[in-house]
């Protein structure tokens, strides 16, 4: 692939990576996206995460949304009750590692330029 090729996809990676990479960058969603990934197979309910994360239910809610909207977490319904979970088969996290590899790639080609000052 020549220099051009490279850069093309690579700028696709990121244009199909931009709300994953928005989402992810927030501390607060971190938060929850740790909790997500600790929390049992099953899901976790936002009063759970509210309360483990110390963050208001109206704080988790919105961030959730914005994470569903960036397609980083799944819902699960039982009843009235909703469980939120990452779920590796639709995650945007395959995107962003596939994006990160790219780069980590274009990186190894590059001359280490610290001795070159």
């Amino acid at each position: 692939m020549n220099e051009f090729d490279e850069l093309l996809e690579l700028l696709k990676e990121f244009k199909e990576s931009q709300k994953a990479l928005i989402a992810i960058g927030d501390e607060t969603r971190q938060l929850i996206i740790s909790t997500l990934l600790l929390s049992d197979c099953r899901g976790i309910r936002v009063g759970d995460i509210a309360e483990k994360a110390k963050l208001s239910r109206p704080s988790v809610s919105h961030h959730l949304q914005i994470l569903k909207n960036a397609n980083m977490r799944s819902v699960r319904k039982e009843g009235t009750r909703n469980y939120y979970y990452l779920d590796a088969r639709e995650n945007e996290l395959n995107k962003l590692i596939k994006l990160f590899g790219h780069v980590n790639s274009i990186m190894k080609l590059v001359p280490d330029r610290r001795d070159n000052f």
